[in-house]
């Protein structure tokens, strides 16, 4: 993370412009004053990354000034300096939350180092508070599976992680993309470096850019302090951007320069600040259509698609099933305090007979849902599972290795009527049925259907991936008129 802005507090001027000098001559900002009500002065009107402070000054102590700034919310590396050092002294600095401390006078080689240090340390300090913040991951599993089709992902993972190249994730939702993404990670030389994940999908339209590329002071309405973006926290490591093809095409057209230059401007600033990032990227879309329909770019296409990786859908390795059934299940017993038996050979067979439209992640919470509901016998049996009649008919489900399209194409889903209360749907399935209904009133129109149930095309797109089923809904024509107005982009302050 690199040092930007630096206080130079001393009172001895030859000391001052000395310093001042060094830095600038190293392309840092340097604001300089000789007193602490200067500092002070300085710190209220910007944001400071690191502070040369002199111990003893004019107007007062260094350390008094040192134990303030520890107090705030928003504090620079403080690095003190002196010509009468002792040991006394410095251990009572370092105990006040001084980074370093220096005595005068000192080499450029030693400013250096110094630098050096605190810009490895401010990273670390951003990089922790990220993950402090972060929501906690609970799906971060090794990719498993003893069919051929995982032996072969894994293989090609191993061989790509020893690359910097960057990598195309490509898979339906659910399949374990972000597992084949830290797989990468934790096999590459970068691993003891940081990962950070950005869910393109999950962030505002009018953040994003904020997120990815960090803002400064006063860039806009709510920007109070310097921000430092995703891609500066993932410095010398690896970034992920998850459901890459939800961007808006300006922030495409940045994320392109920082693939073919590795630097980046934040927001509202003017400095170019060079990154080492590896970029994984995955999505649940056909990208190749979006870039016929004008919605991606070609050129940032070609170059997140330098090495593309397929995870399959759960239905193209069904023989996989009963065997993360078994792993899964100790799993969640373990994580509710159940005690569980097996599953019963009924169960199996349902569970193997399923077509598995949500995929891994579907038949993860299947699992869980059934040790939880298993009860007293422990023995997890086909009532538990949760399926709804319509999903475990014989005459609706595909054999094993046809998909969604199938199914749906044989017997369009249509409004069932209400089950017994002792087999209820859950909200999920009820969800889905109706927006099957819809895009079968509107004969497979997105935008028609959208209107129809109230919510966005851009929901209603997400929702047919999430189920799935790309092959008849997810890919229908918006409407050719424009009866309906568009949705007005956010306006950015």
């Amino acid at each position: 993370m690199p040092i930007e802005k630096i206080i130079v507090l001393e009172d001895d001027p030859i000391v001052r412009r000395n310093l001042e000098q060094q830095l600038r001559q190293q392309r840092y900002d340097v604001a300089s004053t000789e007193t602490i009500a200067g500092a002070r002065d300085l710190m209220a009107r910007d944001t400071f990354d690191l502070i040369f402070l002199d111990v003893r000054l004019p107007d007062g102590e260094g350390t008094d000034l040192l134990r303030e700034l520890q107090s705030q919310p928003q504090k620079p590396l403080v690095v003190m300096v002196t010509g009468f050092g002792s040991v006394e002294s410095a251990v009572e600095c370092m105990r006040n939350g001084a980074f370093d401390y220096m005595l005068k006078p000192f080499s450029i080689d030693q400013l250096q180092v110094t630098l050096k240090k605190a810009e490895n340390f401010n990273q670390l300090l951003k990089v922790n508070a990220y993950f402090s913040n972060a929501e906690e991951d609970d799906a971060g599993y090794d990719l498993q599976g003893q069919s051929q089709a995982m032996e072969n992902l894994r293989q090609l993972v191993r061989k790509v992680a020893r690359t910097q190249a960057t990598v195309l994730i490509t898979g339906e939702s659910g399949t374990g993309k972000e597992l084949v993404a830290r797989g990468l990670y934790r096999q590459s030389s970068r691993a003891n470096a940081p990962f950070i994940k950005v869910n393109c999908a999950a962030i505002p339209e009018n953040l994003i850019e904020s997120e990815f590329f960090g803002h400064e002071k006063g860039a806009f309405t709510g920007a109070l302090n310097k921000r430092e973006g995703r891609f500066e926290l993932a410095h010398c490591g690896t970034i992920l951007l998850d459901e890459i093809s939800e961007i808006s095409p300006q922030v495409q057209a940045k994320l392109l320069r920082i693939l073919q230059e590795r630097e980046l401007e934040r927001v509202g600033g003017n400095r170019t600040i060079k990154v080492d990032v590896r970029v994984l990227a995955t999505t649940n879309r056909r990208l190749e259509e979006g870039v016929e329909r004008k919605d991606f770019r070609q050129d940032l296409y070609f170059r997140l698609n330098v090495v593309p990786i397929h995870v399959p859908p759960l239905r193209d390795h069904m023989e996989d099933v009963p065997f993360l059934a078994q792993q899964f299940m100790p799993r969640f017993a373990r994580k509710h305090g159940v005690r569980v038996r097996g599953i019963s050979d009924r169960c199996m067979a349902v569970l193997q007979s399923h077509h598995w439209p949500g995929n891994v992640r579907e038949l993860q919470n299947v699992i869980e849902r059934a040790v939880i509901l298993c009860g007293d016998t422990g023995l997890i049996e086909p009532e538990h599972l949760g399926f709804s009649l319509l999903s475990t008919s014989t005459s609706n489900s595909p054999p094993p290795g046809l998909g969604l399209a199938a199914s749906t194409a044989a017997a369009p889903p249509a409004p069932a009527p209400a089950p017994p209360a002792q087999d209820l749907l859950s909200l999920a399935e009820v969800e889905k049925h109706h927006i099957f209904a819809a895009m079968d009133k509107t004969d497979g129109n997105r935008t028609h259907a959208a209107r129809l149930l109230g919510i966005s095309v851009r929901t209603l797109r997400n929702k047919l991936n999430e189920y799935g089923v790309p092959a008849k809904y997810g890919d229908a024509p918006d409407a050719p008129d424009s009866a309906e107005q568009p949705e007005l982009p956010i306006e950015r302050s």
